[in-house]
């Protein structure tokens, strides 16, 4: 159940919102002044605070400085109740930290919108995503709002891509976000010497091209489709709309692309230190974790040797050879070109 503090020094005002809060489920607190408020917020860690502006002893805005100054309370989501109405003292609560104001008097209905959403946005604000695109799309379950990703991938336009076309190339400015209705995309690197890189690999109801788009620079890598794809084309204004109206989830972004990067070390050190067998299992892993979403026991890998190689850091020749290996000792079985893995156990714990 979660928890309540009202601080108000109306004592109608009091009884009347805590009866109002109480009978929509919540668990109540309450204090008469300032000074009460701030011990009663110590003491029984709320999840919310909704707090009147004039009162005796500690005003509104000083509860609001000390809770602020506090580690343990500094996060909490704080609802001014005011009789002001000036715009001067909105500004002055917002600058200081307040989340919302409720200006008296206020209905049941008005209440309860409000606390409903502070709780919601800061239940999403406390959330742990994956950097992952499954992440994402998490991500933005949890925030709702007025338009999701899902609903920006509805009703666009549609492109289809053949396998090997490029959807985005390295070093060209962003101005969509793609989402794939159906098929396999890849992201890589190339160098001066044309040796690929595999960076991501995406599938149906993935998004990608947002990383460019966040950060308003040039792509830093280059999508191919994989096999026959169609993806829905996102303007990056609606893209942008959506996080400018969401502060949430444009914070959780960050806390994905950040942790994005501790993903991508991981992998680089794979690629650096890693045996050619350890690497090999790995993108096989890698490849059925992301594409058998569904746990089918009868998924095979279907996809091109050169992609493969890519995705496991290798050459060509060293993958085929390593895949034959892995065949002769039950690993796996090829069929018709697609591999099945026949003993997951063992890839998992490949040791270098």
């Amino acid at each position: 159940m979660q928890k309540i503090l009202i601080i108000e020094d109306n004592p109608e005002i009091r009884e009347n919102t805590q009866e109002i809060l109480e009978l929509a489920g919540y668990k109540v607190f309450s204090a008469e002044n300032g000074k009460d408020g701030v011990e009663a917020a110590l003491q029984h860690i709320p999840d919310l605070i909704l707090c009147d502006i004039t009162m005796p002893l500690l005003d509104g805005y000083g509860v609001l400085h000390m809770l602020r100054r506090n580690d343990q309370l500094q996060d909490i989501p704080f609802i001014f109740l005011t009789a002001k109405t000036e715009r001067s003292d909105f500004r002055k609560g917002m600058e200081m930290g307040a989340d919302d104001y409720i200006t008296k008097p206020f209905s049941g209905a008005e209440l309860l919108t409000a606390i409903e959403s502070r709780l919601k946005k800061a239940q999403i604000k406390a959330q742990t995503f994956p950097p992952t695109i499954q992440g994402l799309r998490q991500l933005m379950q949890e925030a709702g709002g007025h338009r999701s990703l899902q609903e920006l991938s509805e009703d666009r336009n549609i492109e289809k891509y053949k396998r090997k076309q490029p959807i985005y190339v390295e070093g060209n400015h962003p101005l969509k976000l793609f989402y794939v209705q159906k098929g396999k995309i890849r992201t890589f690197k190339r160098n001066d010497d044309g040796k690929e890189l595999a960076v991501e690999l995406y599938c149906e109801g993935d998004f990608l091209g947002y990383t460019a788009l966040l950060e308003q620079t040039v792509y830093k890598d280059t999508a191919e489709a994989m096999d026959e794809c169609e993806v829905a084309i996102i303007p990056r204004e609606d893209f942008e709309e959506l996080l400018n109206n969401n502060p949430e989830i444009a914070v959780q972004f960050i806390r994905m692309l950040a942790k994005n990067i501790t993903v991508k070390e991981q992998q680089l050190l794979g690629l650096a230190y890693n045996s050619l067998r350890k690497k090999v299992a790995e993108a096989l892993m890698n490849l059925h974790a992301k594409y058998n979403r569904g746990n089918d026991a009868a998924f095979t890998i279907d996809i091109s040797r050169d992609n493969l190689a890519t995705i496991a850091g290798t050459a060509t020749e060293s993958l085929i050879r390593t895949l034959g290996d892995f065949r002769e000792e039950k690993l796996i079985e090829i069929r018709e070109g697609a591999i099945h893995i026949l003993n997951e156990k063992k890839l998992s714990g490949m040791v270098n």
